[in-house]
């Protein structure tokens, strides 16, 4: 995406709010992140790293942990807007996230994003709740849906 918005000012995300942005390039889930992911978080359950348990499972493959697909989100978001306009950003945390439906390793996903508030914390800084909605290539329901919340606060603002 060659035009991403680019907001300065906490007025410049105020005016992107309700504003669908993406989607995103997809990016293919590899068994190989799953296993990585898997060894990082020390969650090995079988439906995510047994490929031949998880081919005679529900879901006839290994699936993507909800949080490995949650993860993605941050990359994402840097596809969608660019952030370089504020003094800095802070991930403070998620509201509401579900995961619909599983994410089948070799699945193609991809994330579309909505800024669904923006609350002022103080001069030049702002509390920013975005709507990410990550859907698989293929599968009619999203695999992820989650209220991402950010801190921002603008160049010559105090933290």
């Amino acid at each position: 995406m060659t035009d991403k918005p680019r907001p300065t000012t906490i007025d410049d995300l105020v005016a992107l709010t309700g504003r669908e942005l993406g989607p995103t390039e997809w990016h293919e889930l590899t068994q190989d992140e799953v296993n990585t992911f898997a060894d990082v978080t020390n969650d090995h359950q079988w439906i995510h790293v047994d490929t031949e348990k998880a081919a005679a499972g529900p879901f006839g493959t290994t699936i993507g942990h909800g949080l490995l697909t949650l993860s993605l989100g941050p990359g994402f978001t840097e596809e969608l807007l660019a952030f370089d306009g504020f003094a800095h950003s802070l991930n403070y945390g998620y509201g509401k996230v579900r995961f619909p439906h599983p994410l089948p390793v070799g699945s193609k996903v991809r994330m579309r994003a909505t800024i669904t508030d923006v609350q002022p914390t103080g001069t030049g800084s702002a509390q920013i709740t975005t709507t990410q909605v990550f859907e698989a290539e293929g599968i009619e329901k999203p695999v992820c849906v989650a209220e991402s919340i950010g801190r921002f606060t603008e160049h010559g603002a105090g933290i």
